[in-house]
């Protein structure tokens, strides 16, 4: 889940992160064990296929070479699930194949997040980033979610465009500013109904659970492996909602919760990136810091900072100026992971002396900016799942009156967080779902896993969601940075090795 204007490859990025103390609850043991109930692979016959869809579910992709030890097909599914005779979109997929052919236990199926994040990137990552006893029991699969990537894809805008909306003013003082945010909402609204408007209605979270059910189908396993980060635990749950006698061994990491509303989700991760912006300022005031000795001097000059932005953009890389907006998002970017903290140390004292390019950077990385233009559409498929999953505002007047309550949250980051809702506010689709909590009753257990102080999806949340599932057990990492399996904590790893692999199931929620 993103700060909510834009888009990181969290999964990719966790993998960097330091590794944290481990200590567990009375219940295991000091190496992330657990006492454990179950055990045998999951078993029984694959689900019924529903009626119209055999020949998706039935299909038989062409799995061709794609990298070493991985094949990469095409995979046809319904546009409009309602109408499987209908027009048909297109999912690309990588497969990383089992090192121990003879043992393979099945498919695990992964998403990193976003919404709008490359499964099939991830998936050519899986042999540097996963353990393993992953890699050698399971076929690994990750896909471009519909809209996403080399799927069927939301297009939208072009680079000048997207340019312009990304660098527009986050916390507008002026009837012209706010004119220009509703402005810049209704050019992305036009352009992707314009250029995708048929695919608009068929992007929300539920079809793309659905999919997941289709190629668990093609690949024959009798129930579902996953493993989801970020965004990705919302889609697991959902996939968990829609078949939960489906679901076989399911991790959720770095958890979204469900039942909250745009507004509640806004405000928790205002709260939570100034958590975290905390942390970064403790611990850099702890070292040779050029922001400062304390922490609330480190926090001063990131406040200036992001004040004298707003009226004085910096220079950048001699063609963009570094507006506030873009100010924000190369701080907001590397509290996603402690490694990029001294980063952030420098891009900060760099753009107090008046030069932007480090911010900048920063910035374009976090949007996938690269110097020819975007390197892929996750910026509009972010918005356009968004908007599509959930209700949120309709009006400026709905947002200035929520302005109290953000800035009562998180006076550094409520404001922007409020102002996000622009996106939503013009959009062509209505919402297809609405904030509800997810009992998938009648599933096996899922393993949800929430960070201490994770910016990007809030503790509370997995809290929430672990509650909220029928069969949820919590899995706790006391840490900093976003998401916690690939963060390097050993006990984590031990945990979600051993359920995914060994189908070891905690019989209490485990703290690491």
């Amino acid at each position: 889940m993103r700060f909510r204007r834009s888009t990181v490859l969290v999964a990719a990025l966790a993998v960097l992160a330091s590794g944290c103390g481990v200590a567990s609850r009375a219940q295991g043991g000091g190496d992330g064990t657990a006492p454990t109930v179950g055990g045998n692979p999951p078993s029984g016959p694959v689900g019924p296929i529903p009626a119209g869809l055999e020949k998706f579910y039935q299909q038989k992709p062409d799995w061709e070479r794609c990298g070493s030890n991985q094949q990469c097909a095409t995979i046809l599914v319904p546009l409009d699930y309602t109408k499987p005779a209908g027009q048909t979109i297109e999912l690309r997929a990588r497969k990383v194949l089992a090192k121990d052919r003879g043992g393979r236990i099945g498919t695990l199926f992964i998403n990193p997040g976003g919404p709008g994040a490359s499964g099939q990137e991830f998936a050519a990552q899986a042999p540097m980033l996963f353990g393993a006893s992953l890699l050698r029991k399971f076929d690994i699969i990750g896909w471009d979610p519909r809209g996403v990537g080399e799927s069927t894809p939301v297009k939208c805008l072009d680079t000048a465009q997207l340019d312009a909306m990304i660098a527009a003013d986050g916390s507008p003082d002026t009837p012209a500013e706010v004119a220009d945010l509703d402005q810049q909402s209704k050019t992305f609204a036009a352009g992707c109904e314009k250029q995708s408007g048929a695919l608009l209605p068929h992007v929300n979270t539920k079809d793309a659970a659905r999919d997941i059910d289709v190629l668990r189908g093609i690949v024959g396993d009798p129930q579902l492996y996953y493993l989801g980060m970020s965004y990705g635990t919302y889609l697991g749950a959902t996939y968990a909602e829609e078949f939960p006698k489906n679901v076989g061994r399911m991790v959720l990491d770095g958890a979204v919760d469900p039942a909250i509303s745009s507004e509640q989700m806004g405000i928790a991760q205002a709260k939570g990136f100034d958590k975290a912006l905390d942390a970064f300022a403790e611990d850099c005031a702890q070292r040779s810091c050029k922001l400062g000795s304390s922490k609330n001097e480190v926090l001063a000059k990131v406040d200036q900072l992001i004040k004298n932005s707003d009226e004085h953009p910096l220079p950048g890389d001699g063609q963009r100026q570094v507006t506030q907006a873009l100010v924000v998002l190369g701080i907001v970017y590397p509290l996603y992971l402690k490694d990029f903290w001294p980063r952030l140390e420098d891009a900060v004292a760099d753009g107090l002396a008046g030069n932007g390019a480090r911010l900048l950077a920063l910035a374009d990385e976090y949007t996938d900016r690269k110097p020819s233009g975007y390197a892929d559409n996750s910026n509009e498929v972010q918005i356009a799942v968004n908007c599509s999953d959930r209700p949120d505002v309709t009006s400026i007047a709905q947002i200035q009156a929520s302005l109290p309550t953000f800035k009562a949250a998180s006076p550094r980051f409520g404001e922007f967080m409020a102002w996000s809702s622009t996106a939503c506010m013009n959009w062509p689709v209505k919402p297809t779902n609405k904030p509800h909590p997810i009992k998938a009753a009648g599933s096996k257990p899922i393993m949800v896993l929430g960070t201490t102080r994770d910016p990007a999806t809030p503790y509370e949340w997995a809290v929430g969601l672990a509650h909220e599932l029928e069969n949820g057990i919590l899995v706790t990492r006391d840490g900093d940075g976003h998401t916690a399996y690939l963060s390097g904590n050993a006990c984590v790893k031990n945990v979600v090795e051993s359920y995914l692999v060994q189908g070891n199931t905690p019989a209490a929620d485990i703290k690491c």
